[in-house]
C-alpha cells in the first residue's frame, strides 16, 4: 500500500546541518526536499508543494529573512509555513525581523530534537488533513454532479408519459358527460400535476444543492409575478376562484431577481398554504416594497404548525409539510424556498401559533449582494 508523502523543504549551507535535520525528521509520510542555497530553494518551490520550510538565518549570497520575503511575494508560496533556524545568540530583534520576514517560528541551536519534530510533525498532519478534506470535496462534487445529471434524466424521460398522461385526462373530461368518467379524468388530471412537481422540484434541488444552477437575474416587478402565480393556481384549481387566495401589494415591487427562480419560491408557499391550512380560511399573499433595499413576500394561512415539527421544516425531505397529507409530496418544497432566497442573498422564515395561524415570509434583496449565498453554501 502507497502511503501519501508531504514534503518538507530544508535549507543550510552546512552539510552536516543538512544531514542532521535529515536524520531527525525522516518518515515514511516525509519526503526531504534538501537545498544549499536559496536559490535552489527557490528551483525546488517551483516544482513542488511543501508542507513547511525550514530555514537557516546565515546563508551566503541570499539570507533566509530574503529567501523568506521572496517566498511570501509569490502567490504560488505565500502559504508555505517557515521556521527559521539560526546559531547566533537570542536577540529579540533578531527574533522580530524573522517574524516581520514571516516565519511561524524562531528557534536558535542547538535545537531541541523532539521540538522540531513535533512542530514540523503539525504541519504534515495539517497537509494530510488538507489533502483529505479536498479528496472529500472532490468527491461529493462528482456525486452532485451524478445526482443532477440522474435527475436531468429522469425528468427529460418521465415529462413525455406525463404530458401523455395530462393529454389523456383532458381528452376524458371534454369527451364524457359521464359524472364517473369526468371525476376519474380530474383525478389522473391532479395527480399527473402533483407527479409533475414532484420532478421539478427534484431536479431543482439537484442544480440548487450543487451550485450549478445559476441566478439568471433580470429587472422583475414582484406584484405581476405573484399574480401570475395565483392565476396559475386559480387555472387548476377553484380556490382563486372561491376567493380563497387572497393578493395585495403595496410599495415599489421592481427588483434584479432570477424570475422562474422566485416564481417557484412563491408558488411553493401558496401551494404548502392551500394544502395544509384551514380548508374554509382564506390564504393571503402580500407583496411589501417600503424598504429600499429589500421587499418582502409573505404568505399567510389559518392554522398552526406543531412546535415538534418547527426546527425541521426547511430541511430537504422533511415529513413536517407531509404529516396531515402523506403523498402530498416530497417534502422539498419550503427546502427549495430556502434555498432560492438564499441564493438571492436573502431568507425565508416563518411564525405560527393559533393566534395568528401561519405566516411565511421571504425576503430578496432588490440587487445582488456580496454575501449571496450560492446553493450549495445553503446546504444544511
Amino acid at each position: 500500500m502507497n502511503l501519501p508523502t508531504v514534503n518538507v523543504l530544508i535549507v543550510d549551507d552546512i552539510e552536516h546541518n543538512l544531514t542532521a535535520l535529515a536524520a531527525l525528521l525522516a518518515r515514511p509520510e516525509v519526503r526531504l526536499l534538501v537545498a544549499r542555497s536559496g536559490v535552489e530553494a527557490l528551483e525546488h518551490l517551483l516544482e513542488h508543494d511543501v508542507a513547511v520550510a525550514i530555514l537557516d538565518v546565515n546563508m551566503p549570497g541570499m539570507s533566509g529573512f530574503e529567501l523568506a520575503s521572496l517566498i511570501r511575494g509569490s502567490p504560488r508560496t505565500a502559504h508555505v509555513p517557515i521556521i527559521f533556524l539560526t546559531a547566533t545568540s537570542q536577540d529579540a530583534l533578531r527574533t522580530f525581523q524573522g517574524y516581520e520576514a514571516g516565519a511561524v517560528d524562531f528557534l536558535y541551536k542547538p535545537i531541541e530534537p523532539r521540538i522540531v519534530q513535533s512542530k514540523v510533525g503539525i504541519f504534515v498532519q495539517l497537509e494530510l488533513q488538507k489533502r483529505q478534506l479536498a479528496e472529500q470535496h472532490a468527491a461529493t462534487r462528482q456525486m452532485l454532479e451524478a445526482n443532477e445529471m440522474l435527475m436531468a434524466v429522469l425528468s427529460h424521460d418521465l415529462r413525455t408519459p406525463l404530458s401523455a398522461v395530462m393529454s389523456s385526462a383532458e381528452y376524458l373530461m371534454r369527451a364524457s358527460t359521464d359524472e364517473k368518467t369526468l371525476a376519474v379524468g380530474r383525478r389522473i388530471e391532479h395527480c399527473g400535476r402533483r407527479m409533475s412537481r414532484m420532478v421539478e422540484q427534484l431536479l431543482n434541488l439537484a442544480r440548487l444543492q450543487g451550485g450549478r444552477l445559476p441566478l439568471r437575474r433580470s429587472d422583475v416587478q414582484l406584484d405581476a409575478l405573484c399574480q401570475a402565480v395565483i392565476e396559475e393556481f386559480a387555472a387548476h384549481t377553484a380556490a382563486v376562484a372561491d376567493g380563497r387566495v387572497v393578493f395585495e401589494a403595496r410599495g415599489d415591487l421592481a427588483g434584479q431577481w432570477d424570475s422562474d427562480l422566485v416564481t417557484q419560491a412563491v408558488s411553493n408557499l401558496v401551494f404548502n398554504a392551500l394544502t395544509h391550512g384551514e380548508a374554509d380560511a382564506p390564504v393571503h399573499v402580500r407583496a411589501s416594497g417600503e424598504s429600499p433595499a429589500e421587499v418582502l413576500v409573505t404568505v399567510a394561512n389559518r392554522g398552526a404548525i406543531p412546535a415538534d415539527v418547527m426546527p425541521q421544516l426547511f430541511g430537504a425531505f422533511s415529513t413536517a409539510t407531509r404529516a396531515e397529507r402523506q403523498g402530498s409530496g416530497l417534502g422539498l418544497g419550503l427546502h427549495i424556498v430556502r434555498l432560492i432566497a438564499r441564493t438571492h442573498g436573502g431568507d425565508v422564515s416563518v411564525l405560527s401559533n393559533e393566534a395568528e395561524g401561519t405566516v411565511f415570509t421571504i425576503r430578496l434583496p432588490r440587487t445582488p449582494q456580496p454575501g449571496a449565498q450560492p446553493g450549495e453554501a445553503a446546504l444544511i
